[in-house]
């Protein structure tokens, strides 16, 4: 049997870096698929009443969020300081609530229609006038499945 002759005294080899560009591609698409982006800019202040049966909803894809407070400063000298309602990115009447359910409904699969939800997330301020208006809209367009947002009591 023949013996190999060694070359230099041993030692650690180099670390391959083959890889690297691989393990920072699969690093860079997990942050990309989890990450979630902030859908709505609020320009108005909500400030969440405090409840002790909370609930968290199941589907959030299935939620469409009306948010009703006071405008922000940035847009006080514009809207005033009167309580808002919000839908999607604009500021709006109670009035385009109906146009705004039939808009989120179109977007959803006709199977999820049914279990669609409407959430109110309103500030602690706000009259209850004003929801009771909202949910007059609501019921002229069919969208009878309401959610109270609320933060949890300590």
């Amino acid at each position: 049997m023949a013996k190999f002759a060694r070359k230099g005294k041993g030692g650690t080899p180099a670390i391959s870096t083959a890889s690297l560009p691989d393990i920072v591609f699969m690093l860079l698409f997990f942050f990309m698929v989890t990450t979630v982006m902030r859908e709505v800019d609020l320009k108005i202040s909500v400030k969440l009443p405090q409840a002790t049966e909370v609930k968290k909803l199941e589907k959030k894809s299935l939620v469409s969020y009306i948010y009703v407070g006071a405008p922000i400063k940035a847009y006080q000298k514009k809207f005033g300081t009167e309580p808002r309602l919000q839908l999607n990115d604009e500021l709006s009447k109670i009035t385009d609530v109906v146009n705004y359910i039939s808009a989120e409904r179109e977007k959803m699969d006709e199977n999820d229609i049914p279990f669609m939800t409407t959430s109110i997330k309103a500030d602690m301020e706000v009259k209850m006038g004003i929801i009771t208006d909202i949910k007059q809209e609501l019921k002229k367009a069919q969208a009878l499945k309401i959610n109270y947002s609320t933060r949890k009591k300590l």
